[in-house]
């Protein structure tokens, strides 16, 4: 598996805490720079690629 950037990391360890989310769940969460939406949705599209997120 691929190394995991600070912000990608940052959400796996949101997405642990949550166990299931909506993009939206995540993005409230984070306490710091906020991303926009669509970025945000893009690192979860990204980890999901890499093998670290199941949308199942």
């Amino acid at each position: 598996m691929e190394k995991l950037t600070n912000k990608e990391e940052e959400i796996m360890h949101i997405l642990w805490k949550l166990e299931k989310a909506f993009v939206k769940d995540v993005l409230a969460e984070i306490k710091n720079d906020k991303p926009h939406y669509n970025t945000l949705s893009t690192i979860i599209r990204n980890l999901e690629e890499k093998g670290y997120v199941s949308y199942r």
